[in-house]
């Protein structure tokens, strides 16, 4: 009897240290649902190439009306500015916006060729210091912000030209 004893207390230690390494310590914790979902040592998205930290968005909606020559004219403009600090002197600037004319005296022809989504601002700044900006800036206006420069010939008035060059 001593001798089964013996062996069963043996065999119980034997498996007692076995199961040990079963448990886990009691440091390790199941992380919660917002420690899942947001990564916060991810080093950003994309391979590390895009942080959302260095990322701003900003959103506008501008609506006028003009009226001349007794016709009337109303534009909206949604915009959305995004912003990204590439590195601390370098960012760059995108503005997307879509335009509209909720109301247009002038027909419906009109009304559709303002109607669009335009990159109206894409720009990079270079600041190596305080008082010290370069920037590269690309725009695409929509039809009515351009219509009064000089330098365009504008069908939209006859062809009026302010600084119209003599024909040689």
């Amino acid at each position: 009897m001593q001798r089964v004893i013996c062996v069963l207390a043996v065999l119980l230690m034997l498996t007692a240290s076995v199961t040990t390494a079963q448990f886990k310590s009691a440091g390790e914790s199941k992380p919660n649902v917002s420690e899942s979902i947001i990564r916060p040592n991810a080093g950003g998205l994309w391979f590390g190439l895009f942080d959302p930290g260095k990322f701003r968005m900003n959103h506008s909606y501008s609506l006028s009306y003009t009226t001349f020559g007794g016709q009337g004219l109303s534009l909206g403009m949604y915009t959305n500015s995004m912003f990204y600090q590439l590195s601390d002197p370098l960012d760059v600037q995108f503005d997307v916006s879509v335009m509209h004319s909720p109301f247009s005296s002038f027909g419906k022809e009109m009304q559709k060729g303002l109607t669009g989504i335009y990159l109206t601002k894409a720009q990079l700044n270079y600041r190596p210091s305080e008082n010290t900006l370069f920037q590269v800036q690309f725009r695409q206006m929509p039809p009515m912000y351009w219509m009064n420069d000089p330098y365009r010939s504008n069908a939209f008035f006859g062809g009026f030209h302010l600084f119209r060059q003599e024909e040689e």
